[in-house]
């Protein structure tokens, strides 16, 4: 089975800077620099017919690394360090001035669109940024928290608790459930109501503490929708950093079909079979007015697709 997703393309050597010598980073600073700037959740895009993401190099790279800006080393490519750094609204106008056209947009609305190691290489830049954003202080004791090796941890200043903290991603199933009682099978979708008119998505939450991953797909379907699950099947993950969560994807087979849906979850919940998933519009090409699938970036879409070729 192929898995092409989205923010998964690997395009930096990443470098634990904790267990490097001090001098390690300026050896490879001497190689050249690359930065990526974010400002708040949005990434620096230039769109057009062939987007992708910006990344400044040189003297504009060195600078944009100096002042108390919040950095963070990405990895290395070929030697040379790219680090993520901040930028806030002032900054922001400056660097779109430098960027030929550039601009700073929410990444889920053309990742997909992006080259597959730019869309990593953002996603992960956004994510490391926003746990620094919301990490300023310790969650012990209160005191500031100060970055420490390069971003990869944030160190509480209070003495006499001197903890370390370092970066978190929440582990979130998410699932297409399907049966196989009726001709041609169908397959369990849901919507938020905060979501565009005709969206529907495979369903997902957060796995809790104390339960396995297969527990949280049993227990999260039959709290959103009343429907008993089996034969729960891993197939893919995909970091999601929005705002940092790791997606776990799975496949699983409904023991029973009646629906009965969680108001404070979805507005919405029903059986799709593939006639029905062939009338629905993708994200990108459908008006306001339309059902439409999950966005191409996400594992949702990808479940699905992969629901639907088995039978192709």
């Amino acid at each position: 089975m192929a898995i092409n997703l989205t923010y998964t393309t690997l395009s930096l050597r990443r470098d634990n800077m904790s267990r490097r010598p001090d001098d390690w980073l300026q050896e490879r600073m001497a190689h050249g620099v690359g930065v990526v700037p974010v400002f708040g959740q949005d990434n620096l895009i230039l769109d057009g017919a062939s987007p992708q993401g910006v990344v400044f190099e040189g003297e504009t790279a060195r600078t944009l690394l100096g002042g108390d800006r919040q950095v963070v080393l990405l990895g290395t490519e070929d030697h040379k360090p790219v680090f993520a750094v901040s930028v806030d609204e002032n900054e922001a106008e400056a660097i779109v001035g430098l960027a030929n056209g550039a601009e700073f947009m929410d990444l889920r609305k053309i990742g997909s669109l992006l080259p597959a190691s730019d869309g990593h290489l953002l996603a992960h830049a956004r994510g490391m940024l926003y746990w620094h954003s919301r990490h300023g202080f310790c969650g012990v004791c209160g005191a500031p928290a100060a970055s420490r090796h390069n971003g990869h941890e944030r160190k509480c200043t209070n003495i006499e608790c001197g903890i370390s903290h370092f970066p978190r991603t929440d582990p979130a199933i998410i699932v297409l459930v399907y049966r196989d009682d009726v001709p041609g099978g169908a397959c369990l979708l849901g919507r938020h109501a905060r979501w565009p008119f005709g969206m529907y998505s495979t369903l997902a939450g957060f796995v809790e503490p104390g339960e396995t991953l297969e527990q949280a797909v049993t227990r999260e379907v039959f709290e959103e929708s009343a429907i008993d699950t089996t034969d729960v099947v891993y197939l893919a993950s995909q970091p999601w950093p929005f705002p940092s969560s790791l997606m776990l994807g799975f496949h699983a087979k409904a023991t029973s079909y009646d629906i009965s849906v969680d108001e404070e979850e979805l507005s919405d919940c029903r059986w799709l079979t593939r006639d029905d998933l062939s009338q629905m519009k993708e994200w990108h090409d459908a008006k306001d007015d339309e059902w439409r699938l999950p966005r191409p970036d996400s594992i949702s879409r990808w479940l699905i697709q992969q629901w639907i070729d088995q039978k192709a």
